[in-house]
């Protein structure tokens, strides 16, 4: 008798089940990780506990930002999808990235010591620019494809049973004076805030280092992936305002190859063309 059930409308039954519980749930998680993430950046730790917030805080942070890295390379992706659908490998990437700042948010213990505590006008000014910047960091995922991040996009798509269009590399708004307005956005995140403690500080410091390190990162994988017409795009677009010089700022144009030392004499049968 053949037992075989991998071609079995109840196992197609539950694969269907368990893909739509798995992206729907995702949805549902990443909109309660957005909701914490906003009161976490705005008025600090859940907990009001100051015991050993030294080691825990600082190994929530690089926590975050390594799990945040490793699912993102390449060879990752290329090795977890021997066991994850590619349909759902966005989803998974959000569902590690909410777990890890979840648990940030309630693992988190504040320090006592204030470096500063901005009040009257200046603290108005700084909360519109922490509330500016959410509604950037929104408009820049809407450019790049919020779905993608938060994989709704490719489960949409399964949903469908439909294969996801192929993604265009065609900067747009923001995207056309610099090529990390996300992260941009996040370093107001962290850095616009009336009190900053020594916590929220050593958490300011952590990811302002993770931030940058993640441009240079992001601008290699998108090398890999799309290849001349990005490089292209590094050498007339810089990584942020005003950066002029280093890593991220514009790539220097890549010098002809070949430089003729004459001109081609009026004997020649065709012009030399440079390679």
């Amino acid at each position: 008798m053949d037992v075989s059930i991998s071609h079995s409308p109840s196992t197609s039954t539950l694969r269907r089940l368990t893909g739509l519980s798995f992206g729907f749930g995702n949805q549902i998680l990443f909109l309660v990780t957005v909701w914490f993430l906003f009161w976490f950046l705005r008025d600090g730790a859940i907990s009001r506990s100051h015991d050993d917030w030294i080691a825990r805080d600082c190994g929530l942070a690089i926590f975050f930002a390594f799990s945040h890295s490793v699912m993102l390379v390449p060879k990752t992706r290329k090795y977890l999808t021997r066991w994850i659908p590619q349909a759902f490998y966005d989803s998974t990437f959000c569902v590690v990235t909410c777990v890890s700042l979840l648990a940030l948010f309630f693992g988190w213990r504040n320090s006592e010591t204030v470096l500063w505590e901005a009040s009257g006008l200046t603290k108005s000014l700084v909360r519109i620019c922490f509330y500016g910047c959410w509604v950037a960091l929104f408009y820049s995922l809407a450019l790049t494809g919020l779905g993608y991040q938060n994989g709704w996009t490719p489960f949409y798509y399964w949903l469908r049973n439909q294969k996801p269009p192929r993604r265009e590399f065609r900067p747009r708004g923001a995207y056309k004076l610099i090529r990390h307005p996300v992260y941009l956005s996040f370093l107001g995140l962290i850095w616009f805030t009336p009190t900053m403690t020594l916590d929220h500080a050593a958490l300011t410091a952590i990811w302002t280092s993770y931030i940058f390190y993640g441009s240079f990162l992001k601008d290699r994988r998108l090398e890999h992936f799309i290849g001349e017409p990005y490089k292209a795009y590094e050498r007339s677009v810089p990584g942020y305002p005003f950066v002029t010089v280093g890593l991220l700022a514009k790539k220097p144009l890549v010098a002809d190859p070949v430089t003729p030392t004459s001109l081609p004499s009026e004997h020649s049968q065709r012009p030399r063309v440079a390679a």
